[in-house]
């Protein structure tokens, strides 16, 4: 199935049907997805007391990732989510696409392993060999490309767009990719790495999560930021087994921080520490204790990163608004501002963007003004993920390319003009550079030419050089 809404739909109506037929065999329901607990998924491979058969509800992870043994029949839906990548818009899209053939085959190789085995699929023959694709599409075609343009950057490639990737992804994702980076200071305006570009690359973090580490030093709350970068580094932390949807909210609204759900995060993972990091506490929280772990992990690996980088870890206390204005320095080009009752556009785009329901702001009693947020997945509707509220004075310090409070005397269009203006004289003072450094190459190179042919050519002259008269040898005795 393709996600886990239409898993626990499916094990329900199949539980429906089977209430329906009388003196039905037993059988076994049991759904599995990435974030369903590690308890709930080891059922799977626990076997079947007799007389009961097992049932299998699963997303495309046990196409590859999980090996079950007694599987004789498998049926395949012929759908699978993706999350592709919108340049124009900047946003993720999580959406429902046929697999490809390559999958296809994968999800029928599953029945039979160990003995006979079949697979029913839900289209036909025909679909199969003149709709699916081959192969699914490359992850680096329908992605974004930040992380991949800053490392060939540090690497010395110049001119992406002639690059020879194996599998070469829209030019507009390229593009858009190192806009975000100059936007951010890792690019500068000729397409240049920037000191803080170099700096960036050293951590395994999307660009903007990079840059927030970065910045956090110099405003005094590294320690928090820290934290927060794991926890984002990680899926979903929190889980809603079925049957205690309610619990679960109620122990998920526990830790949160009505104007921030990166403080959430940090307000979790402070729990956690004081509770000794504690795998019982977890369970009690519905919270992933293999994610918490995961989160610790990579907080360590970030941090002897920043010592081997010679940054300090400092904390700011509980001063929550300076790690508020640090995140906002990282996530200022995704700033939305209020348009309704829990209704915001992006501040850029003009796209509407909501609140999700397990967002800390949703339902807080008061919606902010302007916030930013992580990033904007597309489900139902566009949900901004992982939203905190931010002073709008912040976006026009931090972002001045796109926000500024309005002066008299001085608009906005004026202040763009300006800055495209200065930046048609930089990339004027770039070329006269490279021409520069073109013409002193060609002279060397001539210089070089010349100085190979008087080695070569015994008696050579350079053109315009004056003539000098052969000499014969005197003759013994004359």
């Amino acid at each position: 199935m393709p996600g886990q809404e239409d898993i626990e739909v499916t094990c329900e109506l199949i539980a429906e049907r089977l209430g329906e037929i009388d003196n039905a065999p037993q059988l076994a329901i049991l759904p599995i997805y990435s974030q369903l607990p590690s308890d709930l998924q080891a059922k799977i491979f626990q076997k079947a007391p007799d007389g009961v058969r097992k049932c299998v509800v699963a997303t495309n992870i046990a196409e590859t990732s999980l090996t079950v043994d007694g599987i004789s029949f498998v049926v395949d839906s012929g759908y699978c989510k993706l999350k592709v990548y919108n340049p124009r818009i900047g946003m993720d899209a999580l959406q429902i696409y046929p697999v490809s053939q390559a999958n296809a085959n994968q999800r029928s190789g599953r029945a039979g392993r160990t003995g006979p085995g079949t697979c029913f699929r839900l289209y036909t023959d025909h679909q199969y060999k003149n709709e699916l694709l081959k192969t699914t599409v490359p992850e680096i075609q329908r992605t974004n490309l930040a992380n991949v343009v800053l490392l060939l950057k540090s690497l010395g490639v110049q001119d992406l767009l002639q690059f020879h990737f194996m599998d070469p992804p829209p030019q507009d994702n390229i593009l858009n990719s190192m806009y975000q980076l100059w936007i951010l200071g890792a690019l500068d305006n000729v397409g240049t790495l920037t000191p803080l570009g170099r700096h960036m690359v050293e951590f395994p973090l999307d660009p903007p999560l990079s840059k927030m580490v970065i910045v956090s030093c110099d405003m005094g709350c590294s320690e928090e930021i820290l934290t927060i970068v794991s926890m984002l580094s990680v899926p979903s932390i929190f889980y809603r087994p079925k049957g205690r949807e309610e619990d679960s909210d109620a122990a998920r609204e526990k830790f949160q921080v009505p104007e921030s759900d990166h403080l959430t995060f940090l307000n979790v993972f402070l729990q956690w520490k004081i509770n000794h990091y504690s795998s019982s506490w977890c369970n009690e929280h519905f919270i992933h204790v293999k994610s918490m772990r995961k989160v610790r992990e990579v907080r360590q690996q970030l941090k002897d990163i920043m010592g081997q980088q010679k940054m300090k870890l400092i904390s700011c206390g509980t001063d929550w608004d300076v790690v508020r204005k640090c995140i906002c320095s990282a996530f200022f080009l995704q700033a939305a501002r209020l348009k309704g009752i829990g209704e915001y556009i992006n501040c850029r785009t003009g796209m509407p963007c909501h609140l999700h329901p397990t967002s800390a702001l949703f339902g807080m009693g008061y919606t902010p003004d302007y916030v930013v947020y992580h990033e904007l997945i597309m489900t139902t509707k566009e949900y901004m993920q992982c939203v905190t509220a931010v002073d709008g004075n912040w976006l026009a310090e931090l972002g001045p390319m796109f926000y500024s409070v309005r002066e008299s005397g001085r608009s906005r269009h004026r202040m763009q003009r300006d800055h495209q203006s200065q930046m048609e004289q930089e990339m004027a003072l770039a070329e006269q550079q490279l021409r520069r450094r073109k013409d002193e190459h060609d002279e060397k190179q001539a210089a070089a030419s010349m100085r190979a042919a008087r080695i070569a050519t015994p008696g050579y002259q350079p053109e315009g050089a004056l003539a000098t008269p052969r000499r014969t040898p005197a003759r013994f005795g004359l």
